[in-house]
């Protein structure tokens, strides 16, 4: 039995939390990725507050295309009331640098923005999509969202990673299973500094791998020891463990070198531990 429909009174009862709690709000902006989370709260905030909910998605080079569609093809589909605006990420050498704290850098950029726009159109504050399962992992995204006053309405009801997924499922999302989708700049290993060029090769090696057939899968981005980019980066190929019996054959292993070679990578490896959230996290 699927656990969350023996738990379905509690979820729903969350989701009712949700609503009012979001009810209660004059106006809000949502910041949308276009993640299963993210989604979801958009489309609750439109249930709850009709117009005066304003969905914000932001677009820079760490947007892959895909992303961006996925974005517009949502909005269309929920009519939501929507807007891009523009973040320039790679301008911050903070940013660029790469660290671990890279994240804390991309999220102090775009909810400082999103504050702005707030304070500029009146609406009455931001919230983002972090969930219960998100304190678990490392975050620092989290901390410029607590320096900005952004609202947390999906972990104030305590919803999960899993019941996030079934309450989309019941309204239609189509992102209830969309695979985790993190920015193109959390492929790039930590210390090498992100530039379009490689946010590039890592976007069009993804899309190759999908066109493949694969589902769930990322491209990591590593520079052997001493190696400068020039010389030429290792890709690290992850994929689902439910879909590794297919990726090693040596046929597939052959497709892989050349479409990565031909992305400018000199190394091509495929991870045998299959893909893993956060496996670029020190």
């Amino acid at each position: 039995m699927n656990p969350l429909a023996a738990a379905a009174p509690d979820v729903l009862a969350k989701e009712e939390r949700l609503r009012r709690e979001l009810a209660e709000s004059s106006s809000l902006i949502v910041a949308l990725s276009g993640g299963t989370d993210s989604a979801y709260l958009a489309w609750v905030a439109k249930q709850a507050l009709a117009e005066r909910a304003l969905s914000v998605t932001a677009v820079s080079a760490s947007l892959a295309a895909s992303e961006r569609q996925a974005v517009e093809d949502l909005v269309r589909q929920f009519g939501l009331r929507h807007e891009f605006i523009a973040t320039d990420e790679l301008a911050n050498p903070l940013y660029v640098a790469n660290n671990p704290d890279r994240c804390y850098h991309c999220k102090d950029e775009l909810f400082a923005k999103l504050g702005e726009l707030a304070r500029t159109r009146g609406f009455a504050g931001v919230a983002y999509g972090v969930n219960v399962d998100d304190l678990a992992d490392f975050r620092p995204g989290q901390q410029a969202a607590r320096e900005h006053g952004v609202l947390t309405p999906l972990l104030d009801a305590g919803l999960t990673k899993a019941e996030i997924r079934e309450l989309s499922r019941r309204a239609g999302l189509p992102t209830w299973e969309k695979p985790a989708a993190a920015c193109l700049a959390s492929r790039i290993q930590h210390g090498i500094a992100v530039t379009e060029e490689n946010l590039n090769q890592v976007e069009r090696g993804e899309a190759a791998l999908r066109a493949l057939g694969f589902k769930q899968v990322r491209v990591r981005y590593h520079l052997p020891s001493g190696a400068s980019a020039q010389e030429g980066a290792l890709a690290r190929i992850e994929i689902a463990p439910d879909e590794l019996p297919r990726a090693l054959t040596p046929a597939m292993a052959e497709k892989f070198a050349e479409i990565f070679r031909g992305l400018g990578f000199r190394y091509v490896t495929l991870d045998l531990e299959g893909y893993r959230q956060g496996s670029m996290n020190p």
